[in-house]
């Protein structure tokens, strides 16, 4: 019994040691898909250069007729975009527009009074008139310069 427990022992621990990767082992993993990365890196690099027109020395006709098609169809689609933009803004706009109007209408209404007559129509004239007045003798001459100066200029005038 002691040797199956022991052979079972040595076989499960032999079996672990063969799954799990060692070290070095996972270095050179990861060391390979770095180097892959950093070649994914250089293309997508590149093709962005080509995309905005630089190193363009190197491509044949196909390779800039695919550049081309690609900048065309990159472009329809930010156009596409803008115009969507554009829509909502002129919705939001005229929702706006809309929603203005009909508060001027709505203050118009309230603003709108005929004048009455009789008592209360008199009494409104009478304020207005009294108002009138007092801004009628408001002095609205721009002057610039020391208040001294103001005086003597009015001395002159009059």
């Amino acid at each position: 019994m002691q040797e199956s427990i022991a052979r079972y022992r040595m076989h499960t621990e032999d079996a672990q040691t063969k799954n799990i990767p060692s070290d070095e082992q996972n270095i050179e993993q990861l060391k390979h898909e770095t180097a892959a990365m950093m070649k994914k890196i250089e293309l997508l690099e590149a093709s962005k250069r080509k995309l905005l027109g630089e190193n363009l020395g190197t491509c044949n006709i196909e390779e800039l007729q695919q550049l081309e098609r690609q900048l065309e169809h990159s472009v329809s689609n930010i156009r596409t975009k803008k115009m969507q933009v554009y829509k909502r803004q002129m919705d939001h706009l005229k929702e706006k527009g809309n929603a203005l109007a009909a508060e001027n209408a709505s203050l118009t209404e309230k603003c709108k009074f005929e004048p009455e007559r009789g008592a209360d129509g008199d009494r409104a004239n009478i304020q207005f008139a009294e108002i009138s007045e007092v801004y009628d003798h408001v002095e609205t001459d721009l002057f610039i310069g020391l208040p001294e100066a103001r005086i003597r200029c009015l001395m002159f005038k009059n």
